[in-house]
C-alpha cells in the first residue's frame, strides 16, 4: 500500500513537473514569441544611418548661397579602445576646443568637452559612440596624428555659405536639436527643413558577440534620400548693393542697426532682403544668439510718415476725400483732447489740397484725412493692406504685431495713427502694403523660394494668395501723389 503510494506520489510529481515544462515552453514559443524575436533580432543585427545629403539654396541664377563641404564625424568603438577614457578625453578636448573656435584659455569649456568624451567611452552598453560631429579635414588629420586605437572617422557633410555672411538672416543656419539630430534654425533653414534634410539611409549588417560587424555577414539597408534643392528669387547684384548701403548708412548717420527689403510689387519675390548687424551662419556658434531672429519679420517699429501714403489712399478709395479736397483746419497746431499735435518742421499750409498734404508730409493735415475716414473704416482699411497679420512669407518665426480693435481706439488714436504713431508694423508688413499701391491697388504674399528641384526635375512652388485692397484709381491717385 506504501509503496503504491509512493509510485502514486512520484508520477503526480511528474506530471506536474511535465505540465510546468510545457507551461514555459508555451510562454516561451508562443506568448513571448515576439518580444523575444526582437530581442534576438538586436543582438544579431548592428544598424548604421546613412545620412542624406542636405540640399542646397541657390540664388535665382543658380549660384549656390548655401551647399555642402566635407566634414567628418568623430566616433570611438569602445571595445577596440587600448588606453583609459580619462587619457584619451585629455588628448582629444583640446582640437575638439578648436573647432569650435573657442579660446584655449577657457579652461571651463575644455573641461565640460573632456568631461562629455570621458562620460561617452566609459558606456558599457554600447560599442560605439559618436565624440564629435562636422569636423573639418584639419582636425580630422590632427586627430589621426595621435594614433589613438579605438578612435575613427567617417565621413559626413557640413553647411558651407559661399557667399559668406551675405543674407545671414534670410538663410538661417543648420544646428542640432535635442536629439543631437541635424535641424534648420529660422531663415529658409528653419521655414524648409524638411524638405532641404532628406531622408537618412539604414545599413543594417550581422554582428559577433562583441558587437563587431561580420564582413562575409548578411547585409540589408534602405537608401538615403537626399534633401531638395531651393531656387530662391534673390538676386545676388542687388543683395551685395543692399547689404553695402546698408552698413555705409549706419555708420554715416551712427545708427545702431538697420534692414533693408528688395520687393517685386506685382509678383511679391524678394530680390534682396539685408539686417545689420549680422552674424556668419557657418560659424554662428560663434555670434550672440541673440542676432539669429531676421528683425524684417521679428522687429515691430512705428512706421512714421511712410504710413501716410496708405491712409490718403484708403481716404480716397473710400471716397471721403479727392485729391482736390481742401483741408480747412490746417492753418495750426491741432488739439486732441489734451494732446497737441504739429507738424514736423511747424510749418502749416492752410487751405492744403490732399496732394500737397502727401508733398509736405504734413502731420496736421494727415489728422483731417483720418477724421474723415474714421475709426471704423480706418480699422477695415488697414487689415486690408495686412497690417496686425502676417504677410505669409516663406521664412520661420514671423510675427504680426496686435492691431486694436475698435473698442481700443480713442480719438488720439486715430489721429496719431494717421502719420505712423501708435502703431506697429513689421518692416515686411509696410513693404507689403506700400507694394500693393504700386501694384494698383493689389497686395501680393512676399516669397523667397520660387521653385524646388529634386533629383534634377523642377517643382514651381504653388502660387501664392493675393487681394485687391484698393481701386487701381486710388493706387494710381496716391502714386501722383508721391511723384509729384
Amino acid at each position: 500500500m506504501n509503496l503504491n503510494r509512493r509510485i502514486s506520489f512520484l508520477l503526480a510529481a511528474f506530471c506536474v513537473m511535465a505540465l510546468l515544462i510545457i507551461g514555459r515552453l508555451f510562454y516561451w514559443q508562443v506568448l513571448a514569441a515576439e518580444p523575444l524575436a526582437v530581442i534576438g533580432e538586436k543582438q544579431r543585427w548592428v544598424s548604421f544611418e546613412i545620412p542624406a545629403k542636405r540640399g542646397e539654396i541657390l540664388a535665382r541664377d543658380y549660384f549656390p548661397l548655401v551647399t555642402n563641404k566635407e566634414a567628418f564625424l568623430l566616433f570611438a568603438s569602445i571595445p577596440d579602445l587600448k588606453q583609459t577614457p580619462e587619457k584619451i578625453a585629455s588628448e582629444i578636448a583640446p582640437f575638439l576646443l578648436a573647432e569650435k573656435g573657442e579660446s584655449q584659455e577657457k579652461k571651463k569649456e575644455l573641461g565640460k568637452i573632456e568631461e562629455m568624451i570621458k562620460k561617452r567611452l566609459s558606456r558599457q552598453d554600447l560599442v560605439w559612440v559618436s565624440l564629435a560631429q562636422k569636423i573639418s579635414r584639419e582636425t580630422k588629420k590632427s586627430l589621426e596624428a595621435l594614433k589613438i586605437e579605438g578612435i575613427g572617422f567617417r565621413e559626413e557633410q557640413t553647411r558651407s555659405y559661399p557667399e559668406a555672411s551675405s543674407a545671414a538672416h534670410l538663410l538661417g543656419f543648420v544646428g542640432s536639436d535635442i536629439n543631437g539630430q541635424e535641424k534648420g534654425y529660422f531663415g529658409l533653414e528653419g521655414y524648409y527643413n524638411l524638405e532641404l534634410r532628406g531622408k537618412p539611409g539604414l545599413l543594417r549588417r550581422e554582428k559577433d558577440a562583441s558587437g563587431k560587424p561580420i564582413l562575409v555577414g548578411e547585409t540589408s539597408g534602405q537608401k538615403e534620400e537626399d534633401g531638395r534643392t531651393l531656387i530662391t528669387t534673390i538676386d545676388r547684384s542687388v543683395q551685395f548693393l543692399v547689404e553695402r548701403k546698408l552698413q555705409m548708412g549706419i555708420k554715416r548717420y551712427g545708427a545702431l542697426s538697420g534692414s533693408v527689403i528688395v520687393m517685386e510689387p506685382k509678383t511679391g519675390a524678394i530680390l534682396a532682403m539685408a539686417s545689420w548687424p549680422t552674424y556668419n551662419p557657418e560659424f554662428f556658434f560663434r555670434f550672440d544668439k541673440n542676432l539669429f531672429p531676421n528683425p524684417v519679420i521679428t522687429a515691430a517699429y512705428e512706421p512714421g510718415s511712410t504710413f501716410k501714403v496708405l491712409v490718403m489712399a484708403a481716404a480716397l478709395d473710400a471716397g471721403v476725400v479727392t485729391p482736390d479736397t481742401r483741408c480747412n483746419q490746417c492753418s495750426g497746431p491741432r488739439k486732441i483732447a489734451d494732446y497737441t499735435i504739429q507738424t514736423w518742421n511747424d510749418r502749416y499750409y492752410p487751405q492744403s489740397t490732399m496732394s500737397e498734404i502727401i508733398e509736405h508730409s504734413d502731420n496736421v493735415g494727415m489728422i483731417f484725412v483720418a477724421q474723415k475716414l474714421g475709426v471704423e473704416k480706418m480699422i477695415m482699411y488697414l487689415k486690408r493692406f495686412g497690417i496686425g497679420e502676417r504677410t505669409g512669407v516663406d521664412l520661420e518665426e514671423e510675427i504680426s504685431p496686435h492691431l486694436r480693435s475698435k473698442n481700443q481706439w480713442r480719438l488720439i488714436d486715430l489721429a496719431t495713427a494717421s502719420f505712423g504713431q501708435g502703431i506697429a508694423v513689421t518692416p515686411l508688413q509696410m513693404v507689403r502694403a506700400v507694394g500693393a499701391i504700386a501694384n494698383r491697388g493689389r497686395l501680393m504674399t512676399p516669397f523667397v523660394v520660387k521653385s524646388v528641384l529634386r533629383q534634377g526635375k523642377k517643382t514651381e512652388v504653388k502660387k501664392r494668395s493675393s487681394r485687391q485692397v484698393v481701386s487701381p484709381i486710388a493706387a494710381h491717385l496716391v502714386t501722383e501723389m508721391m511723384v509729384n
